[in-house]
C-alpha cells in the first residue's frame, strides 16, 4: 500500500491532530471559564454564546470538553509511558536472556492478563482514594503485559539475525546490541502498540470517571460529563453528544493511527 493512500494513517492523524490542537489551545484559552456556574443559563441549546450549549449548572460544554482533552491526553501519555518503561525492561530481558528470567516474567504477565482489564482497574483505583494520579497508575499497570509481549517477541525475532551476529563478531557489548541493533528495528511495532494503548487508556479513564472512580469534580472529564448528562438525555441531548463524540473521535483516531503505522511497517517488512 502506498503511504499516500494510507487512509487509516491520514484519518487517524487528522483526528488525533485536531484533538491535540484543541488540547493545546485549551492551555491558554477557552471560550468561558470551564467551572464557572451560571444557573440562569443552565441547559441552553447550542447558540452563538455557547457553541455546544450548557450543562445543568450553566457551565459551557465546549470549554469543559476542551479541558477534558487535557485530562484524556495526560492520562493517555502517562499511562503509556508507565507501561512502555516497565514493558521495555521486562520484554527485553525476557527475550534477550531467556531461560528462567523469561519464564518468571512471562508467568507474571500471564497472571496480570488473567484479570479483565476494567475490573483490575477498578480494583487498583478503589484500593486508594480515586484521583487522576491513581487512574494513570492503574491504567499504566494494565498496559504492561501488551508492551512486554510485543517487545519480547521482537527481541526473540531479531537477536539471532545476521546483523546481530555480525555485531557480536566485532565485539559489540550486550547494551550496544540491544539499544543500537535490536530495539531500533522493532520501534515501529512498539509505536503501533503505544497508539493502541493510548486509545485504551482514554476509554478506560472515561469509564472510571463515568463510575465516579477516575478524575474527581470539578475537574472536567469526558466520562464524568457523560455520567452527569444521562439524566438530561431527552431534555438536552447536546449535553451527552458532545463528550460522547469526542471520546469516539479520540479512540477511533488512535486506532486508525495504529492501523496506518502497521500498514507502513508491513509494507517495509
Amino acid at each position: 500500500m502506498n503511504t499516500k493512500y494510507n487512509y487509516s494513517l491520514i484519518l487517524g492523524l487528522s483526528f488525533v491532530s485536531f484533538l491535540f490542537l484543541m488540547m493545546l489551545i485549551s492551555l491558554v484559552y477557552t471560550p468561558h471559564e470551564a467551572n464557572a456556574m451560571n444557573i440562569a443559563a443552565r441547559l441552553q441549546a447550542p447558540n452563538v454564546t455557547y457553541w455546544l450549549g450548557t450543562d445543568h449548572f450553566g457551565r459551557d460544554i465546549l470549554s469543559r470538553v476542551m479541558i477534558g482533552a487535557q485530562t484524556a491526553f495526560t492520562v493517555g501519555a502517562v499511562s503509556v509511558a508507565i507501561g512502555l518503561a516497565c514493558g521495555l525492561v521486562i520484554g527485553t530481558l525476557s527475550g534477550y536472556i531467556g531461560k528462567w528470567v523469561d519464564e518468571l516474567f512471562m508467568r507474571a504477565t500471564d497472571a496480570l492478563l488473567a484479570f479483565p482489564g476494567i475490573l483490575l482497574a477498578l480494583l487498583l483505583v478503589t484500593i486508594f482514594e480515586p484521583s487522576m494520579f491513581q487512574t494513570m497508575v492503574a491504567i499504566g499497570i494494565l498496559s504492561i503485559p501488551s508492551f512486554s509481549r510485543v517487545i519480547r517477541s521482537g527481541v526473540l525475532q531479531h537477536k539471532e539475525a545476521e546483523y546481530v551476529k555480525a555485531a557480536k563478531g566485532i565485539g559489540a557489548g550486550h547494551a550496544n546490541i540491544i539499544f543500537k541493533q535490536i530495539l531500533p528495528n522493532i520501534a515501529p511495532t512498539i509505536v503501533t502498540t503505544a497508539a493502541l494503548n493510548f486509545s485504551a487508556a482514554i476509554l478506560i479513564e472515561a469509564a472510571l470517571s463515568y463510575l465516579g472512580l477516575g478524575v474527581q469534580p470539578p475537574d472536567p472529564s469526558w466520562g464524568r460529563m457523560l455520567n452527569e448528562s444521562q439524566s438530561y438525555l431527552g431534555k438536552a441531548p447536546w449535553y451527552t453528544l458532545a463528550p460522547g463524540i469526542f471520546i469516539t473521535l479520540s479512540v477511533l483516531g488512535f486506532n486508525l493511527l495504529s492501523d496506518g503505522i502497521r500498514d507502513i511497517r508491513d509494507k517495509r517488512g
